[in-house]
């Protein structure tokens, strides 16, 4: 897809325009099955499309990736997937030098970025983060990209793509604070398109990767 500002991407004139008001809840187990459905379609296609035994990790589990791509008893790729629906509507505003527009945002618990980076600088096994989007303007697909230029982007920008967001009581569960209130945010510009992703995770999983 075309991900070029044009009429298709326009707010002003979308005739299924996001409503741009904050969620009034934020459903953590809502958000949680969301992810969950994606992750478990993304793991069956990435399953056949590379030859490799996916795991899956235990479900609301802190610490590593989603998914490992698995050959033997090797661990060669590590893959976060996300669910992102609603547009960030408010984010030239909020964030006014992100150089970011509504469509084309989304965001990631800014702690969860920071631990998949400091895991890939310790074991430098492959780790990409994957998105699947749903927009009226969009469509329904998958964007990603591997954790290194997302560093970068976060080296570029700083705190200018960093948002936080006020709790609310459904954040919690049994008493236990488990909402994401502190996102960063990139441009699905700055992702590759799943088909891509395949392609360059296939060169991570050859017995001889070009470097």
């Amino acid at each position: 897809m075309d991900l070029t500002f044009h009429p298709r991407f326009d707010c002003a004139i979308c005739p299924t325009r996001c409503d741009g008001r904050s969620k009034s809840a934020y459903i953590f187990e809502e958000d949680v099955a969301l992810s969950e459905a994606a992750e478990e379609w993304l793991a069956g296609h990435l399953a056949d499309a590379l030859a490799v035994d996916v795991y899956r990790a235990p479900a609301q589990r802190h610490g590593l990736p989603d998914l490992a791509l698995i050959r033997g008893d090797r661990v060669l790729v590590r893959v976060e997937v996300k669910a992102q629906g609603r547009a960030f509507m408010a984010v030239q505003r909020l964030l006014p030098q992100a150089d970011l527009l509504p469509y084309e945002t989304v965001a990631l618990n800014l702690s969860d970025i920071k631990r998949y980076a400091a895991q890939y600088r310790l074991d430098g096994v492959p780790l990409y983060l994957i998105w699947r989007v749903k927009r009226p303007c969009l469509g329904e697909g998958y964007w990603g990209q591997h954790i290194g230029p997302l560093m970068a982007i976060g080296d570029r920008y700083r705190e200018r793509r960093t948002w936080r967001r006020a709790s609310t009581d459904s954040d919690y569960v049994d008493g236990e604070h488990r909402g994401v209130t502190v996102n960063y945010h990139f441009s699905l510009k700055e992702l590759l398109p799943l088909a891509e992703l395949v392609e360059e995770m296939a060169v991570a999983l050859s017995p001889h990767p070009v470097v």
